[in-house]
């Protein structure tokens, strides 16, 4: 995948290239039909993107979150969040990242997440060792459920959260795509969301798990293309099974 990968540093440059100059600046927002924010810096991220796959990889199918599908019956598809965490964004905290992802068939087998201003990459490719800035990332095993620090980005979205929080040591709250890079490079141990589209996950499994770690559904299922968007991911996957148990029974915060 050498080529695929060299291919998706330069997605991730170009996208980066389109952010910083609005990141804590001027500019104008809009909120869309799923009452989701969306900025001129998620636009003109996404459109830099295209622009270098239609020239490099002219056959291959792209879904982005502001652009729609297109050839998305090919074998290889491209899944992008030019802007991952839009609401961190606009607050001018640097949490949010550029998600991208290849799909070969269901299923992602080279994913980057991209921190623009501090410069964070993480890239994970099927059978390769994610590498965090150019460096093998590895996430931490042998925490026990009850030592394990515990983060989501919206509680009220995740139904169990009261549960996983009391079952844990600490919980964070927010990060968006940046919590998993961070389950990647051991700081934290468990995510769980849920109502996560393609777009929001898809990136996000060979990164975790070239860490070694694990990214399943609630049900402890890989993640798929058709996969519901109930995400958990563990740096340790002795983690999964641990909270498995807890999913069902769990509850929400009143948000």
């Amino acid at each position: 995948m050498t080529d695929d990968i060299a291919l998706a540093h330069a997605l991730a440059d170009a996208a980066g290239a389109a952010i910083r100059p609005f990141f804590r600046a001027r500019f104008e927002a809009e909120t869309k039909a799923d009452a989701s924010p969306v900025t001129e810096a998620d636009r003109a991220a996404e459109r830099a993107i295209r622009a270098l796959l239609a020239a490099h990889r002219p056959a291959d199918g792209v879904i982005g979150e502001e652009y729609g599908t297109e050839r998305g019956d090919a074998e290889r598809v491209w899944v992008l969040d030019p802007i991952d965490g839009t609401r961190a964004f606009v607050g001018g905290r640097p949490t949010f990242g550029t998600l991208i992802a290849l799909l070969d068939g269901d299923r992602p087998v080279l994913g980057v997440i991209d921190q623009p201003i501090t410069r964070e990459r993480w890239i994970g490719a099927a059978g390769q060792p994610t590498l965090f800035n150019g460096a093998p990332a590895r996430s931490r095993h042998g925490r026990a459920l009850d030592t394990a620090l515990f983060a989501t980005t919206v509680p009220w979205l995740c139904r169990p959260f009261e549960t996983i929080r009391a079952a844990t040591r600490d919980t964070l709250l927010g990060g968006d795509c940046y919590n998993y890079g961070l389950v990647a490079s051991g700081h934290i141990d468990l995510v769980i969301e849920d109502g996560l589209k393609l777009h929001d996950f898809a990136a996000l499994v060979p990164v975790v798990e070239g860490a070694g770690g694990a990214v399943r559904n609630w049900s402890g299922q890989p993640l798929t293309r058709a996969s519901d968007g109930r995400v958990i991911a563990a740096g340790d996957p002795a983690l999964i099974d641990a909270v498995l148990p807890l999913m069902e029974r769990g509850t929400a915060p009143a948000g």
